[in-house]
């Protein structure tokens, strides 16, 4: 009797662990609000202040620490800043130089625009069979591949 309830403790405690690897893996973007935030080495004020965050920049959520959250930008980079400042509307840049928006999410669609490296797009419809539907500031929208943008 013992052994069989270590071993179904065990079994629990395996499928958890399990459960949460799974879990880690799913990727959390965000974006910068509004406003410019600071990018700091440490989850404090008191950390050395690295760079400055343009309202909009796409982040990929790390972790979340009280009233700080680390992020990893679009070069890799990992740093540290006020969760207030982050939005959960999804924003994704351009990492090629010369993006194709097309009509439809084929390679044969009609080119509705192009945008240079590093424009915001709003994500309008998260990535479906590696292209992603969205919306650049003036209004057009269309389709980008996934691999021509960061943050999808």
């Amino acid at each position: 009797m013992k052994f069989a309830r270590i071993a179904t403790s065990l079994l629990l405690s395996l499928g958890s662990l399990l459960a949460l690897a799974n879990s880690a893996h799913a990727l959390d973007f965000k974006a910068v609000g509004a406003a410019p935030v600071i990018l700091c080495d440490a989850p404090s004020e008191k950390g050395r202040r690295v760079a400055v965050a343009p309202r909009g920049m796409p982040v990929e959520v790390v972790l979340t620490y009280g009233e700080w959250t680390k992020v990893r930008d679009a070069s890799g980079d990992l740093s540290w800043l006020q969760s207030k400042g982050l939005v959960a509307k999804r924003n994704l840049q351009v990492n090629v130089a010369n993006a194709k928006i097309r009509a439809n999410p084929d390679d044969t669609a009609p080119v509705v625009f192009t945008a240079d490296k590093g424009v915001l797009l709003e994500l309008v419809d998260p990535v479906a069979s590696g292209w992603a539907k969205v919306r650049h500031r003036d209004g057009q929208s269309g389709y980008v591949k996934a691999s021509e943008v960061w943050g999808a």
